[in-house]
C-alpha cells in the first residue's frame, strides 16, 4: 500500500481582524504533523491489519476504548508507558513502533523539501 503524506494543517499566523490592514491580516503557513497524529495513524494502521476492534485491542492494553479512540485520533498525547502498553497489545516492539511513525515524518518533512534526518526524529521519540 503506497503511503500518501498528508495535507499539510493550514492555521492563522496572525488573528483575523477585519479593520486590520492587508499586511496584518491573516497568512496561512503549513505546519507539520504533531507526534502524536502519526503515532495514532500508525497504531489504527496497525490494529486494521490485525482486524481487531479498538474494545478488543483496548482491553489488551488496559485502556479504555474511548482513550485509545482518542489516541487513534491524535486528541490525546499517550505517555511512553500507554503507547508501550498499545504496541504490545498490537504484538509490536516499542522499537519497531517509534521507527515507523519516524520514517513516516521524514518522508511527510521530506515531500515539504525540508531536510530531514531520521536519527534525530528517533531520538526525540
Amino acid at each position: 500500500m503506497a503511503e500518501t503524506a498528508p495535507p499539510p494543517q493550514l492555521v492563522h499566523d496572525v488573528p483575523s481582524d477585519t479593520d486590520a490592514p492587508p499586511s496584518a491580516r491573516p497568512t496561512w503557513t503549513r505546519r507539520e504533523p504533531l507526534w502524536r497524529h502519526l503515532v495514532g495513524e500508525r497504531l489504527r494502521q496497525l490494529r486494521h491489519e490485525r482486524g481487531e476492534t479498538l474494545d478488543r485491542t483496548a482491553r489488551r492494553a488496559g485502556i479504555s476504548p474511548q482513550y485509545l479512540s482518542e489516541i487513534e485520533r491524535g486528541v490525546k498525547e499517550p505517555s511512553s508507558e500507554m503507547i508501550a502498553a498499545i504496541a504490545g497489545a498490537l504484538d509490536i516492539t516499542l522499537v519497531d513502533l517509534v521507527s515507523a511513525v519516524a520514517d513516516r515524518l521524514a518522508t511527510v518533512q521530506g515531500a515539504w523539501g525540508q531536510p530531514t534526518c531520521r536519527a534525530a526524529f528517533a531520538l526525540a521519540a
